[in-house]
């Protein structure tokens, strides 16, 4: 059973509840998420025993603030729009990630999942080689690719087969906002001789970027091009203190398969998906030891 089968199974009553959203569920978690990240900023800050560490922790949770963007982009995190649109604004701001023109491009990923052709994500290669490999889990490719993107948005240049036309001036604005915004948070600190950006935002970002490609990679890599959600993405099994972190993301078939559940309700969902998942694997671990070793060397790749 594909995906679209399964979905015409369910009655009106189970799609009314698994696509109930709830303000107190997302207040709840964010609540939760926001004080484990004041909890390690606290901890950086006042240079507590191990503190380097918490640089480590701090940058995970800066970095996986990208899959409550992800989530806020489909407006299903809170019950209120307004919420969602405040948060992925928040979010977008801290992980360098145009808001509005991320959601044009994840809704693009969605309607064309895995497509080579015409899924956006795709748009840039996965890696093929150790090397790739490597330089992927750094962050570096990545981080250039924003702000590539935030520049070309804020000259006028964000054309893309994604972005109504329409909304071409205000993905212009958005990133015009955010440059503006980062040139003066550089300036104040600079005048002010003050690092602590430097050290809660900067570093750990850095620092945390490689767990949340590690994380993403496993979402569809290695994948079959197929329509089917059940076989192009892939559910991880993973450990509650992971879900929680990504909000629930790790349920990634379920959540491509029947993208306006919120968050609270995929575990549900999953459990009357299970059967009909094609690609599952227990753990991200698990994942990159089977997939890793399917890398070439570059030797290999060039002969290719």
């Amino acid at each position: 059973m594909d995906h679209r089968a399964f979905l015409s199974t369910l009655d009106p009553d189970q799609r009314a509840a698994l696509t109930s959203k709830s303000n107190a569920a997302g207040v709840k978690h964010l609540a939760g998420y926001l004080g484990m990240l004041m909890l390690t900023s606290v901890w950086i800050v006042s240079a507590a025993p191990f503190w380097p560490i918490a640089l480590i922790a701090q940058g995970i949770l800066i970095v996986f603030l990208f899959t409550l963007q992800h989530e806020t982009s489909h407006g299903t995190v809170f019950a209120a729009p307004q919420l969602n649109t405040i948060t992925t604004t928040i979010c977008g701001a801290i992980l360098v990630l145009p808001p509005q023109w991320f959601t044009y491009f994840h809704l693009a990923h969605h309607r064309h999942t895995h497509d080579p052709d015409h899924d956006p994500e795709l748009a840039s290669a996965k890696p093929e080689t150790w090397r790739q490999y490597i330089c992927h889990l750094s962050g570096i490719p990545v981080y250039f690719g924003q702000l590539k993107t935030l520049i070309r948005n804020a000259m006028g240049q964000g054309a893309a087969p994604y972005i109504p036309p329409r909304k071409l001036p205000r993905i212009k604005t958005e990133a015009r906002i955010m440059l503006a915004l980062y040139t003066a948070l550089m300036i104040g600190s600079a005048v002010f001789a003050n690092t602590i950006l430097l050290w809660l935002w900067l570093i750990p970002s850095v620092l945390g970027q490689p767990f949340l490609r590690l994380y993403l990679l496993a979402e569809h890599g290695r994948c079959p091009h197929v329509a089917n959600m059940f076989e192009n993405t892939r559910t991880t099994y993973t450990s509650r203190a992971i879900r929680f972190l990504a909000w629930n993301m790790p349920y990634h078939a379920e959540h491509h398969a029947y993208p306006t559940v919120p968050f609270h309700q995929l575990p549900a969902l999953h459990q009357l998906c299970a059967p009909h998942l094609k690609e599952t694997t227990d753990g991200y671990g698990r994942f990159h030891a089977t997939h890793a070793p399917q890398f070439t060397s570059e030797n290999a790749a060039t002969a290719k």
